[in-house]
């Protein structure tokens, strides 16, 4: 049986797909199965998969009518055999050594559950500035505790960067579709059972930036659902207790009518405008940074989008004596 088990679900990548192989081919580490699924392609793509097949014995192919991201990486990974799982999509590019340095930081460190690798997003004339600042944001954490100090700003490990341990993603009960990205809810479902999570210091996959990604026109990967899926798991932390929302912005209202819709109660907006201090937002005041300590035994969410605020709440809170995360933690 193979070391590695690589899943790669493909509706209609024809296109792209071939660049995919090329590099799953071109890996150092041989010891790796690829299970594809042709998730009811109406193009070339399972022509192309037959293909690879014919050629490399490594590869298996299944093809099914067309169910959906999640439907075909859980068929995969019932058919996978691998120790160690990890994820590919049919639009990106593999670095050579990926394979080869996933698995040795994984045996080197037997505390980690699953590791991610640094990206870089291509063609580079398709991105724009938020899709900069992520990458930088995603390639500036790869120990475990930054990963866990920041996984509710957003996904911190790029899913086709994933190879996890085949016993703990079924422990975790594999793929689900509960309405928000299903990425993301495996890893807050990784961090929720106490897994560590890593990454390779190193750029190790080409990640394409598209209009036609999933993420960019399922509405499950919208900013609604974003918020949705992080309440959901902020409840581990919140664990009854009030919360404060530092930022009255558009940002931090929405995270505040989406805490009270799943059942918590907001108590209080922190916020550095003059012009809003004073204020009420559905009942609760908008006080300075200074009156936070009157909070004490609430749960602190920081849901301030712009540039730098993050840090500046971090060293605000901190010097405060709040502790990050048991008492506070960022959301965006």
């Amino acid at each position: 049986m193979p070391r590695v088990s690589v899943l790669l679900p493909c509706r209609d990548a024809a296109r792209t797909l071939g660049e995919a192989m090329a590099s799953l081919d071109a890996q150092t580490y041989a010891d790796f199965e690829v299970v594809a699924i042709d998730d009811g392609s109406t193009d070339a793509t399972g022509v192309l998969l037959e293909a690879w097949a014919a050629r490399d014995s490594r590869v298996r192919v299944f093809h099914t009518p067309a169910r959906g991201i999640v439907p075909a990486l859980e068929t995969a990974r019932a058919a996978a055999t691998g120790e160690l799982v990890a994820r590919m999509d049919a639009d990106d590019a593999a670095r050579r050594d990926r394979f080869t340095r996933q698995v040795a930081l994984l045996d080197d460190r037997p505390d980690l559950a699953a590791c991610g690798t640094r990206i870089r997003y291509f063609p580079r004339r398709m991105l724009r500035d938020g899709a900069r600042r992520y990458e930088r944001w995603i390639n500036a954490l790869v120990d475990s505790e930054g990963i866990a100090r920041e996984v509710f700003v957003e996904c911190p490990i790029p899913h086709p960067t994933l190879m996890i341990r085949r016993a703990v993603l079924a422990a975790v009960g594999g793929y689900r579709d509960p309405g928000w990205p299903e990425d993301y809810d495996l890893v807050l479902r990784l961090w929720a059972g106490g897994h560590r999570l890593g990454k390779v210091d190193a750029v190790l996959l080409d990640w394409r930036e598209s209009g036609e990604r999933l993420s960019r026109t399922d509405p499950c990967y919208g900013e609604d659902a974003f918020r949705r899926c992080k309440v959901h798991y902020l409840g581990h932390r919140i664990a009854g207790r009030a919360v404060v929302v530092w930022g009255a912005g558009p940002v931090g209202k929405a995270f505040a009518r989406a805490l009270r819709e799943a059942g918590h109660r907001v108590i209080a907006f922190v916020e550095l405008d003059p012009r809003k201090i004073g204020q009420e937002i559905h009942g609760a005041p908008v006080v300075a940074p200074a009156a936070i300590h009157a909070y004490r035994g609430a749960f602190c969410v920081a849901a301030v989008g712009a540039a730098g605020a993050r840090d500046d709440i971090r060293a605000t809170l901190t010097l405060a004596g709040w502790r990050e995360p048991e008492e506070w933690c960022a959301v965006a």
